[in-house]
């Protein structure tokens, strides 16, 4: 009912997702599970489902979890999604864990919350994102996450810069990369 009280208005279309490549994902997989085996690794890679919103009027788009995740209180895992974002210029994608998680188990990221600029889709890893989660909770509480459950959010967010920014600078990696040294 609230609705006619407001203009309807078509919502930007500023971004798409992409799966990094299979060789891109398998490295980086067998980085952070040196255990997992080839085969192992490419069925999560073909498993994996691009971030999507769950209603309309969602705001974040809902990011899967490749595999089974299971966190201990305080314990921490890096997770590669397999996902990179595209989008426009003045934009950025901002990661957060789904809020259930969160507030159930206390699930963070390890900072608080992932900034995927515009240009990391280009980076030398393909613009893969990656997730470091934490299980802070205080309660005794193991999060368990089945594949293919979401369990991060992302929202695209337009920003704007300073009259006299003079940024030229070129990206080439991922954490890290873009860090000046005044």
């Amino acid at each position: 009912m609230h609705r006619r009280f407001f203009k309807e208005e078509k919502m930007k279309k500023i971004a798409k997702f992409h799966k990094v490549s299979e060789n891109r994902f398998l490295k980086d997989w067998k980085d952070k599970f040196p255990e997992a085996s080839e085969e192992e690794i490419r069925e999560i890679y073909s498993r994996i489902a691009l971030p999507k919103r769950a209603t309309a009027g969602s705001a974040g788009y809902d990011f899967f979890a490749p595999s089974d995740v299971s966190l201990a209180p305080g314990e921490i895992i890096t997770i590669p999604t397999g996902i990179r974002a595209e989008m426009k210029e003045e934009w950025v994608l901002k990661c957060y864990p789904r809020s259930g998680l969160g507030f159930k188990y206390r699930l963070q990221l390890n900072n608080t919350v992932g900034i995927i600029d515009s240009d990391y889709f280009y980076s030398d890893n393909e613009g893969h994102i990656f997730v470091k989660l934490t299980n802070d909770g205080r309660e005794g509480k193991t999060v368990e996450i089945p594949a293919g459950t979401g369990f991060m959010q992302g929202i695209f967010v337009e920003y704007g810069i300073t009259v006299d920014d003079d940024a030229t600078a070129v990206r080439n990696g991922g954490l890290g990369s873009t860090t000046e040294k005044r």
